[in-house]
């Protein structure tokens, strides 16, 4: 019996498994995400917590970049990590404080846990 159970779980999640963010319907990520892709603007979705400290680093510098100078055509997605699991699930994010840089439509560089302005910047830059 358990050997049965073992083979129709590993199925089930065999078949579960979720679609690589480059195959993803892009206006399955958040409200606008399509259209900023489309344009080719550079994309920054941002994974955020109020709870948590790194996040809360990280907003004012990522804010003070995106949409000024350098940075003015880069279009910016927040996704709350407590409440869009599904969102979660499409991009392969599994923990907050994870920003996830798009340009042309594709995912060229992620970063976890970095509240220094400098790296900010300079991973930012990636997509210009």
């Amino acid at each position: 019996m358990n050997r049965r159970l073992f083979l129709f779980t590993a199925s089930a999640l065999l078949f579960a498994v979720p679609t690589a963010p480059s195959l993803l319907a892009a206006d399955e990520i958040a409200p606008g995400f399509a259209e900023a892709s489309a344009a080719g603007v550079p994309v920054l979705v941002h994974v955020t917590a109020p709870w948590c400290e790194v996040c809360q680093a990280q907003k004012p510098v990522v804010a003070n970049l995106v949409g000024n100078d350098d940075f003015a055509s880069m279009k910016k997605f927040d996704i709350d990590f407590d409440s869009q699991k599904d969102v979660l699930q499409r991009l392969r994010v599994q923990t907050q404080s994870t920003m996830v840089l798009f340009k042309n439509g594709k995912e060229i560089d992620r970063s976890v846990g970095v509240s220094d302005p400098a790296e900010i910047e300079a991973f930012l830059r990636q997509a210009l």
